[in-house]
């Protein structure tokens, strides 16, 4: 298969890469590095992208960005955050790409844990993966040409420990070769409208 993978060079795109390249043709895409880069919040990039690519037999995107910071100083502003990348530039992923997506291809998305498991701090970033989550439900029974849609939804890993660990205490650390195997089942099996909890 040709598979792009969004958020290629980060700690969980690295590992999807690692994982797939062995049996597949993979593209990597980053902001800054890549193949090709792409910037999510912007249609016009991701139609760009795209247009470069051509076909392909799956999406898979590791990428987004969204706030952390208390709710007692949140405002629209810090959700906005999330909402124009990690949410909607995912949704974009998927509107602006189906067209170049083989019949029988698929698509997966990056959600986490916070969907369902929300920490201090966490308000925002909980509400765009519960949004992107129920993105995947309700695009799943939509999807032209037998095209699925999946989300992975990871815990924290192991390798990011160092860096946001504090913000996760009694949270398991996942290692992020693990994580890598939900990407796997979603675009090597057949399952739609599923989120791969690795957690």
């Amino acid at each position: 298969m040709k598979i792009v993978v969004i958020g290629a060079s980060g700690t969980i795109g690295s590992a999807v890469v690692k994982e797939l390249e062995a049996r597949h043709e993979i593209v990597t895409v980053g902001h800054r590095s890549g193949d090709i880069t792409v910037d999510i919040t912007s249609a016009a990039s991701i139609q760009r992208m795209f247009q470069a690519i051509g076909r392909v037999d799956a999406v898979v995107s590791a990428t987004g960005s969204a706030h952390f910071g208390p709710f007692e100083t949140l405002t629209e502003k810090e959700f906005l955050i999330g909402i124009s990348n990690k949410l909607m530039g995912q949704i974009n992923l998927v509107l602006l790409g189906r067209d170049f997506v083989n019949d029988g291809g698929s698509f997966t998305l990056t959600s986490g844990v916070l969907s369902h498991d929300p920490i201090y701090c966490g308000a925002a970033v909980t509400t765009v993966n519960a949004g992107l989550e129920g993105f995947v439900l309700g695009a799943s029974i939509e999807m032209p040409r037998g095209i699925r849609i999946n989300a992975v939804s990871p815990g924290v890993v192991e390798e990011s420990m160092e860096r946001i660990g504090s913000f996760f205490r009694g949270h398991i650390p996942v290692p992020v070769s693990t994580v890598a195997l939900a990407y796997s089942k979603s675009v090597e099996g057949r399952l739609n409208g599923q989120v791969f909890h690795a957690q």
